[in-house]
């Protein structure tokens, strides 16, 4: 079962994480949507955002995608959980689902259709931890890479040179 698809409850996830609560909702959806973009990358997974916009009247689904990750407006009438649900019932066991809610009644829902889930906070840590990772390895590599001539020129350059060294 490679393939892994994860759904985020958008504003649910903006709500409850401390680093994103301090921004304006424009920004904080931003930073989110960077954030699983470098998920994505990470875990090697399509990751969905999905934000509520049931509440804004004649408001039609509206979807954005960004490589491995895809941005959906609800429609008008629609809820980011109710989207989730449909979407997991079409996916049907294909591929592994992880469903990013705090919402106890659509995890147990989510739960009940065979998709996996986590709460916004659990995903939080995880993201955080991944992220950390990532910034460790990425200073491993420069720290141990030594920038040497003879890694940078090919073989006939290289002995040109030394053979200028030894005469």
């Amino acid at each position: 079962m490679g393939m892994k698809r994860v759904y985020v409850d958008g504003y649910n996830v903006i709500n409850s994480w401390n680093e994103l609560k301090k921004f304006t909702l424009a920004i904080a959806r931003e930073k989110l949507e960077e954030y699983m973009i470098d998920y994505a990358s990470f875990y090697d997974c399509d990751v969905v955002i999905v934000y509520d916009a049931h509440r804004i009247s004649g408001n039609s689904e509206h979807i954005e995608i960004l490589n491995k990750l895809t941005i959906i407006y609800t429609k008008d009438g629609e809820t980011a959980d109710s989207y989730i649900e449909r979407s997991v019932d079409i996916l049907n066991k294909r591929i592994e689902v992880l469903v990013v809610t705090s919402d106890n009644l659509e995890q147990q829902i989510i739960f009940g259709r065979g998709a996996q889930r986590m709460s916004s906070k659990e995903f939080e840590l995880e993201f955080f931890k991944a992220k950390e990772a990532i910034v460790k390895k990425i200073e491993n590599v420069s720290m141990n890479k030594t920038n040497k001539l003879s890694d940078l020129i090919d073989e006939e350059s290289l002995k040109i040179f030394e053979d200028f060294r030894r005469n």
